[in-house]
């Protein structure tokens, strides 16, 4: 349900309106659950939260990249998530992805994309949280995290 007195995004959808809450809320570390044992660094959360702020402008199967606080790969409008990560890393341009973190806007169902991210070099990943008893270890990076907020849940 929509907040009252909050304006909220509203589309034409095939002869229809769709509306929706904005999307303005800050998330921050307070607000993340670490689902595996290794800590992200100071400079992985940096970049984790970045880049987390950076997907909710990106639509549909948002996947964004960060280093040392700068957006170094996007991928976005893909059928799945995995190409989306695909297309992130393909649109990096320079030093190796090592370090670099990884935000998605849904949750990833299936280690394909997490896995892909951390053949790369990716080291950190966010995610809104995702299916009950799905388990971060299938992730494959190292910095595995999850956000329970639910207003950051679904995406494409």
């Amino acid at each position: 349900p929509m907040r009252l007195g909050a304006e909220p995004d509203v589309t034409q959808v095939t002869g229809c309106l769709l509306g929706q809450d904005r999307d303005n809320e800050r998330d921050d570390r307070e607000a993340m659950e670490v689902v595996n044992e290794r800590k992200p660094t100071d400079k992985e959360w940096q970049d984790l939260l970045f880049a987390w702020r950076v997907s909710r402008h990106v639509k549909s199967n948002a996947i964004v990249l960060a280093q040392e606080l700068a957006t170094v790969g996007i991928g976005a409008g893909q059928m799945s998530r995995v190409d989306s990560v695909r297309l992130a890393i393909e649109k990096f341009r320079g030093d190796p992805l090592q370090g670099a973190a990884m935000a998605s806007d849904a949750f990833f169902p299936f280690a394909d994309g997490p896995q892909l991210a951390a053949g790369a070099g990716v080291t950190a990943v966010v995610q809104p949280g995702g299916a009950v008893g799905a388990s971060p270890a299938h992730a494959g990076a190292s910095g595995w995290l999850r956000s329970w907020r639910a207003g950051r849940a679904g995406g494409g």
